[in-house]
This record gives C-alpha cells, sequence and structure tokens, in this order.
C-alpha cells in the first residue's frame, strides 16, 4: 500500500495598496516593478523525501510489515471461511438426509407392522442414548442380581434350617438335663419330710408314748434326729422307765403302753428268752427307721420322676414353640427373598422385551436404508 506525501507549499501574494491623498498632490505614487513567479511555474507534486535514503528505507520497511500482516489476516479468514463452509455443508447434507428419508420412510410406512411417526427417526442409528446405557446397565444388574440372591435364598435357607435342626437337637438335650437335675433335687427335698413322716407314723403305731404324758414327743423327730436310733430309743426308755413304775401304783392307770414296751424284751421261742428293754426298744426304732426311709426313698423317687416328666414336657414344649417361630422366620425370609427375585425378574423381562422391540426397529431402519 503506497502513502502519498504531499508538501503544502505557502504562498505569499505581495499586495501594493496604493493610496492617494488629495491634499498631498505633490506626492507620487511609485509603482515598483518586481517579477512575479507563479504556482503553475512550481512543481507542486515532488515530495522533499524522495532524495532522503533513510526515509526511503522506514518508507520500504513499513510497506513490507503491512503487506505481511494483510496476508496473515487473509489466510486466518480463508481457513475460518472454509471451516465455516464445511460446517454449512454438512449441516445442509444432515437436512437433505433428513429430508430424504422421512419421504421414503414416509412412503414405506404401510409395510411396516408399527406404529411410527416421523419424530421417532433417530439422526444417528449407532449413536446410544443415555436411556439405553440405564436400560442395559438394568439387565445386566437384574439378571446378575436375581440369580445371586436366588442362589443365596436356597443356601441360606439351606444352612438356616441344618442350624436351626442342630440347635433343636441341642435344645432337647439341654431341656432334658435340666429336667432330670431338678426332678433330682425335688426328689431329694421330698425324701427328707417324707422319711420323718413315715418314722412318725411307725413310731406312733409301736410305741404310743403319748399315753405316757410325752405329748411333744413329735418335735422331737427332726432332720437332723429322725434316723438316730440310738437317741430316739433313749428317749422312749427313759419315759417307759420313768412313768411306768408311777402308773403301777395308780388305781385305773392305762397300763397298755407299759405292757407293749415290756413285751418287747420277750424273745419268742422253744423258751421264752427275755432281753433287756432298752436294746429291744433300739431294735424297733432301727426297724422303724429303715422302713420310713425305704418308703420316703419309693416316694422321693416317684416325686423325682413326676417333675422330670413336668419339666421335660414344659422344656421340649418350649423348645418346639421356638423352633416353630424360627422356623416360621426363615420361610418368610426365604419368601420374601423369592418375592423380590420374582419382581426382579419381571423387571428383567419387561426390560427385555422393551430392548427387543427397539433393536427390531433399528433393524428395519437398517433394511430400509439399505433398501
Amino acid at each position: 500500500m503506497k502513502i502519498l506525501f504531499i508538501n503544502i507549499l505557502l504562498f505569499a501574494l505581495p499586495l501594493n495598496i496604493l493610496v492617494s491623498y488629495p491634499k498631498n498632490t505633490y506626492i507620487r505614487s511609485h509603482t515598483a516593478t518586481t517579477t512575479l513567479r507563479l504556482l503553475c511555474e512550481c512543481d507542486i507534486y515532488t515530495s522533499n523525501y524522495d532524495n532522503d535514503p533513510e526515509m526511503k528505507a522506514v518508507i520500504e520497511n513499513y510497506n513490507r510489515q503491512t503487506s505481511d500482516r494483510f496476508k496473515e489476516y487473509d489466510e486466518r479468514m480463508e481457513d475460518k471461511r472454509q471451516k465455516c463452509k464445511e460446517q454449512c455443508d454438512k449441516e445442509i447434507q444432515k437436512i437433505v438426509l433428513k429430508d430424504k428419508l422421512e419421504k421414503e420412510l414416509a412412503q414405506k410406512f404401510s409395510t411396516l407392522a408399527t406404529n411410527m411417526d416421523t419424530n421417532d427417526i433417530p439422526t444417528c442409528v449407532c449413536k446410544k442414548s443415555l436411556a439405553d446405557k440405564t436400560e442395559k446397565f438394568c439387565l445386566n444388574c437384574g439378571l446378575g442380581i436375581g440369580s445371586g440372591v436366588l442362589q443365596a435364598s436356597s443356601l441360606l435357607g439351606g444352612i438356616g434350617e441344618v442350624a436351626l435342626d442342630a440347635w433343636k437337637t441341642a435344645a432337647l438335650v439341654t431341656a432334658e438335663e435340666l429336667a432330670a437335675e431338678a426332678g433330682v433335687a425335688a426328689g431329694k427335698d421330698a425324701l427328707i419330710p417324707e422319711a420323718i413322716k413315715a418314722v412318725i407314723e411307725g413310731l406312733e403305731k409301736a410305741f404310743p408314748i403319748q399315753k405316757l404324758g410325752f405329748q411333744k414327743w413329735k418335735l422331737f423327730i427332726t432332720e437332723r434326729h429322725y434316723a438316730n436310733a440310738k437317741l430316739i430309743s433313749d428317749t422312749i426308755n427313759s419315759q417307759y422307765t420313768v412313768k411306768c413304775p408311777i402308773l403301777k401304783n395308780v388305781a385305773g392307770a392305762d397300763m397298755s403302753v407299759c405292757d407293749m414296751i415290756h413285751n418287747l424284751g420277750l424273745v419268742e421261742g422253744p423258751d421264752y428268752v427275755k432281753i433287756t428293754t432298752d436294746v429291744a426298744i433300739e431294735s424297733n426304732v432301727s426297724k422303724i427307721i429303715t422302713e420310713g426311709t425305704s418308703a420316703a426313698s419309693k416316694v422321693a423317687e416317684a416325686t423325682a420322676k413326676n417333675v422330670t416328666a413336668k419339666l421335660t414336657t414344659q422344656n421340649t414344649g418350649a423348645v418346639n414353640t421356638t423352633y416353630a417361630s424360627c422356623q416360621t422366620s426363615i420361610i418368610a425370609s426365604i419368601v420374601a427373598i423369592l418375592v423380590i427375585v420374582l419382581v426382579m425378574v419381571i423387571i428383567y423381562l419387561i426390560l427385555r422385551y422393551r430392548r427387543k422391540t427397539k433393536m427390531k426397529k433399528k433393524l428395519q431402519y437398517i433394511k430400509l436404508l439399505k433398501e
């Protein structure tokens, strides 16, 4: 690009103004004769820097840089124009292709078995939307989790049933053992009272010493002394020794107890052999204690059996009730898991059907495009 430098020349135009004064007639006007040079006689377009080498170098450098910048600008604009042109061409091709597909599919809709609208035509067949990706993920997730949950439910159900059966067996054994221990304890608790009761009844029949005035003798038969034959026999003998001689001197006194105790000392045989009264009393008391203890043992054994049977029934019923409740819980858990699996299978089938329908539509689109 060239720049023209114009030098502006200053023009000087001398004017001679002649002034005449009528009063001064003696003054003569003097007209100077001058040589005038007009502008047309000069080269007004001649630059003052044409002969300046430095100025010429500056002008040439400026012109070169300006030309380079304009070239770079033209190249950039050319690239942008090319890109815009390509983008416009692509958009135009898409619009043309879409219009063409719409026209072709609108003509062949009658041959398809599906109800489709022109808005259902995808811009790209291979493009997967977010819904398709989510559907595929749900299909894989439902299939994997469904099979896994089904196997886990069967495995957990089997393990729970085995563990529950083992617990029931152990609980029944423990219940029987606890019932047996409780029965033995109940038998021991019933043994001593029954033994005391049997000893008192035997002594009342053999030695009715209450007739001798010893009314509180039952209080002497306690848990500590009921099996002490020596102590009991000495007590009876002391009452017999003290009271019977006195009753002999009393008219009309009841001597049946004294006669009974006295006859204990006579031993049957070819000849009656008399033994001491205290030995005879002790022998009979020992016999009474043995019989009473034996009867009490039978009663205690029967009590232990009854208590054991009763507690065994109760404990077994409690174990069976707990087992039934646990079994019900396991069955309910398995049923809940199966219901969840069933729901997931239904969801899987629905999604699979939808996926097949979409794939069928896509195949029909591809077939039409190929045609």
